[in-house]
Formats: C-alpha cells, structure tokens, sequence
C-alpha cells in the first residue's frame, strides 16, 4: 500500500513538470503589438512566421510584428504586417525624390515578396524599369536608351520627346517646328534605334520607307551627309534629303543645296531625283558629260550634273572616240529637246539647232538644210554660196540660210567662184575642175556654256 502511494505521488510530480516547462508556440497579443512565442516560451525575433491565414509576418528586433515597414531592404509588410508579394505597392522613395510622385514610387513584389531593383520586368506583357533602390522609374532611363511613359511602362514605336538632358544641340533644322521635341524610334523590346557606334547618322527602314537618325536616336529631316569618314564627305552622293515626316525622299524635289555645298550651285533653290532608297541622281562635272551618262525617267532624258542638278541649256556631250556633239536641255523641264529650235548660245546670239529623237544634234543634211552638232550652217553673209566640210560627212555646198545646194551643174558665189553639187549636195567641181578631198571651210561649232 505505501508503495502504490509513492508511485502516485511521482506521477503527479512528473505531470506537473512537464506542464511548467512546455508552452503552445504561436501569435499572441502582448501591449498591443503581436508577438510570437516559441515551444521554450521565448519571444521570436528577426524571423518570418506564417499567420493562420497562411501569410508571411515579421518579427522584429524587439519581437513585435513589424508593420508598414522594409525588411533587410528587400521586403516589405504593410500596415496589416503581412508581406507585399506578387504586385504593385505605393511606397515612400526613403529619401528618393520622385517628380511624379512627390516622396512616394511604385515598387514591384515578386511571389517570393523580394522587391524587383535595378533591373526591368516585364509585367502584363509591359517593360518597366526599376533603380536600385527598386524604385520604378519613368522619363529616359537605362543610359537614355529607352523610355518609361508616365505609367512607367517603356514607350515603343514612334515617339515625340523631349531629348535626354544634354543630348538637345540638334543645330538647324528646316522643319523644326516642334517647340524643341523630336521623334524617336523603339522597337519592340523598348529599345530606341541608334546608328553602329562612332556612326554619326544612320539610317533605317521601318515600315517600308527610310528614316534617318542621329547618335542620340533623333529623327533627322533635311539634307543629312550620311557619308562615311573614309569618303570624300562634301559629295552630293553623301547626302539624302528626309521630309517633315522623316521619310527619305524618293523621286523629284526641288530645295535649297546642303549648306555645305551651297556656294557651288548656280541656284539658291533647285531640282533634285532621288532613287528608291534616297540617292540622288548625279554626273560628271560640266563638259565632261558623256551619252552614257544621261538617265531616262518617265520616258525622257534628263542629264545631272556633279551637284545632283538637271541641267539645262546647251551642252557638249562625248559621244567617244574624242568625238562630241551638242544637246539641249529645256530650262523649265530639264528634258532632251528634239527636232528644230531657236537657242541663245553663251556669247548671246541666237541660232537654229536641230537635234534628233534621242536628243543627239544632228550632223549632215536633214530637212534640206545643213547642220554640224546641232547648229545650221550658213554661208558667210556677201558670200552667196559656200562649201563647208562637215567632219565624217563630206562637203556641202549651201547658201546664206544654210540650204544645201543639189544637183547643179553651176552657180557662181559672189566671188565668180562656180561650183557644182551632186544630188546630195555634196561639192563635185568648182570652177569645171573635179574636186577631190581638198580642205574647206570647216564647219562652225556651238558656242558652248
């Protein structure tokens, strides 16, 4: 019986051991602040424990559940003291200055609760950029590379901006009525388009026509000298012309020269013929003009000159074998002249041209009149009658209105000189003697410009 006593005794004892130094772990309320109570009853510090809604809490230093506060500068719980994970939080900027926000930014929570930094996301198929400080970020930002909207999101496609602070020396513009904003290029990833590095301009074609920009990403309009350092810079070639739209111009323009080569034109305003991707037509320098030099546009003939010009008026053309012959350009249209016109040469007189149907002036007999690169042929005034050799042709005996003269047996020149002609017109006798292959007058050129 004594024994069964102490048995029971013992037991009780250890029972109520056990009870003084076992406790329920979990949240409890304590002055108002949530704590968090081990097994051991210590108050859990600096540690992440789930609630009984399964989400995370802090305990801070001190043991409390921290409460709209950073944790290790990653986290963040707000006023409920849960953990912000997967979105969008307002938050102050700890000091970092936010033009839209006044002292607060939009952070961004993975699922994890980490706070993206100093990187982008996409978020619902949207970029955005954070600093490092996790602040999201708007204006230009990620080395003025791209653009983040006033939402934050980074802009793409077509974009009129303020330029980057620094990068707003863009010098004269013809169209720049844009109150100091340009036109920028994104792709799709956000990224603005910039030429190959040490490129001053570059070009690229979006949407099927071509656009120029600077080394900052700006849109160019007027002429841009898009040549490379290699070549020789201050040529026509180098340039293109971009419109108020920016598009490359293609086809024919009429504006002032680049500025660089404006002492060379004639002009202060003049034609241009760009190609499909913005090349402008151009030729030789003046007088060194040859047939195979001409371009056909729309059917007719046009010659351009070293400056990108057409040219206009009379002009000496190499037609090879260090033979050349005359062409006419018309002044308003710039086209190759065919057929009998009148023509104020370079020292100021006016003389009959006839130039053929590609545009070639004509040499030998047509219409009954005789002509030398274009130019009819008269004999000297007093003269009467005169035989002019035209070079390749054979001599012609013609008159003071430039009339070959065929089939005679004899007329007499105001000298009594007689000559007779074939039906051609070509000389045969003067003066009832056979003439062969004897030196007369050569035939008059052009006076060229």
């Amino acid at each position: 019986m004594k024994k069964r006593w102490l048995v029971a005794a013992l037991s009780v004892a250890m029972t109520l051991g056990v009870a003084a130094t076992s406790y329920a772990a979990g949240w409890k309320m304590e002055d108002g602040s949530w704590i968090y109570e081990s097994s051991s009853g210590a108050v859990v510090v600096n540690e992440w424990k789930r609630g009984a809604d399964n989400l995370w809490r802090y305990l801070d230093s001190s043991g409390r559940m921290a409460v709209s506060s950073w944790v290790d500068d990653e986290y963040y719980v707000d006023e409920n003291g849960i953990m912000v994970s997967g979105g969008w939080k307002q938050l102050e900027t700890n000091g970092n200055y936010n033009d839209e926000f006044g002292d607060t930014g939009w952070y961004y929570f993975l699922e994890s609760g980490k706070v993206v930094r100093d990187t982008w996301k996409k978020i619902d198929n949207k970029w955005y950029h954070f600093d490092s400080n996790g602040t999201m970020e708007t204006g230009w930002v990620d080395e003025n590379m791209y653009y983040c909207d006033d939402d934050g999101s980074a802009l793409i496609g077509w974009h009129m901006l303020y330029p980057p602070e620094g990068e707003d020396d863009y010098g004269s513009d013809p169209f720049d009525d844009n109150d100091g904003k340009h036109w920028y290029y994104f792709n799709s990833s956000g990224k603005k388009y910039v030429p190959a590095d040490g490129d001053e301009y570059g070009e690229k074609r979006i949407d099927g026509a071509y656009y120029c920009f600077d080394s900052n990403g700006a849109m160019q309009t007027g002429w841009v000298n898009i040549g490379s350092e290699s070549a020789d810079t201050f040529s026509i070639k180098n340039y293109r012309f971009y419109g108020n739209d920016g598009k490359c111009v293609t086809g024919w323009y009429s504006a002032n020269p680049p500025e660089e080569l404006s002492n060379s034109y004639e002009n202060e305003v003049d034609w241009f013929y760009f190609s499909t991707n913005g090349t402008p037509k151009s030729g030789p320098e003046p007088g060194e003009a040859g047939s195979g030099d001409f371009t056909r546009i729309n059917g007719k003939t046009y010659l351009f000159n070293n400056l990108g010009n057409p040219v206009y008026g009379l002009q000496r053309v190499n037609i090879g074998n260090d033979e050349y012959t005359a062409y006419y350009f018309d002044e308003t249209t710039r086209t190759a002249i065919k057929g009998r016109v009148e023509i104020e040469m370079a020292d100021g007189t006016r003389a009959t041209f006839h130039f053929a149907d590609n545009g070639k002036g004509t040499s030998g007999v047509y219409g009954g009149s005789l002509y030398y690169m274009g130019l009819l042929q008269k004999a000297e005034d007093g003269s009467k009658y005169e035989p002019v050799t035209i070079p390749g042709h054979g001599t012609y005996l013609i008159n003071t209105s430039g009339k070959v003269i065929k089939s005679t047996s004899g007329v007499k020149a105001a000298d009594g000189t007689k000559y007779a002609t074939d039906s051609s017109g070509r000389l045969t006798k003067v003066d009832g003697e056979t003439v062969g292959d004897g030196t007369w007058r050569n035939a008059t050129e052009p006076v060229w410009n």
